[in-house]
């Protein structure tokens, strides 16, 4: 049994204007997902990039322009983007407030990869 306490996760400045938070990664002994939080300062966010594996964007305070592929739509506090595996999607804080995102990835170690990159980015591998 893994008791999970966020009071123990320390947030990581990810990109100027991201502040993220890894609740549940291989890191602490997950074995099939990847849960953080992010808050992202207006006009801030994620550029376009792929997951191997689905995830699940949700906005709990705020607003945000996700993208994947070419299609936009603005995704407001409450509701949920899933995006599937090796699509290409990004996001911003389209609001004047901070946007406060929970994701959920089908993994349990963080591997994207950036638009126009050869290599994968990895966080959060088991220790």
């Amino acid at each position: 049994m893994i008791v999970v306490d966020v009071r123990d996760m320390l947030p990581e400045q990810w990109r100027l204007g991201v502040e993220t938070r890894m609740l549940v990664s291989a890191s602490n002994g997950a074995g099939k997902l990847c849960i953080f939080e992010q808050w992202i300062a207006p006009g801030a966010g994620a550029p376009t990039h792929t997951h191997p594996v689905e995830e699940v964007l949700t906005v709990r305070e705020g607003e945000a322009e996700m993208w994947m592929d070419e299609a936009r739509v603005i995704v407001s506090a409450g509701q949920s983007l899933i995006v599937p595996a090796a699509r290409q999607h990004g996001f911003r804080n389209s609001g004047n407030v901070t946007l406060h995102l929970h994701a959920v990835l089908a993994s349990p170690i963080f591997e994207a990869t950036p638009e126009g990159a050869t290599e994968s980015v990895r966080r959060w591998e088991a220790v």
